[in-house]
């Protein structure tokens, strides 16, 4: 679909513990962002977003900075084909 893109990103620093992902899910959905985010055993947080360019670039800026509590030392993304695979966005536990 022209003008959708998806993004795979690693959020590195003190963002587990910080409500990141339940902030960053509340951001997507109001974006009408769809994807998942979750914690990472080694203290990173993972989250796929997928939707159109201009919020997907502003996801990239949220989770940069991330909630109050949050220190966000490191940010890794790829740019990747959209796919269409979610209806929402959510919180994963696996």
């Amino acid at each position: 679909m022209e003008g959708k893109v998806r993004v795979h990103v690693f959020v590195s620093g003190r963002v587990q513990g910080v409500w990141f992902r339940e902030n960053t899910q509340k951001k997507a959905q109001k974006l009408r962002v769809t994807g998942w985010i979750k914690n990472l055993v080694d203290g990173r947080v993972e989250a796929i977003f997928e939707g159109e360019r201009e919020k997907i670039e502003e996801m990239i800026k949220w989770v940069s900075k991330g909630p109050f509590l949050a220190k966000v030392n490191g940010l890794d993304v790829e740019w990747q084909e959209y796919k269409g695979e979610f209806e929402n966005f959510g919180i994963r536990y696996d």
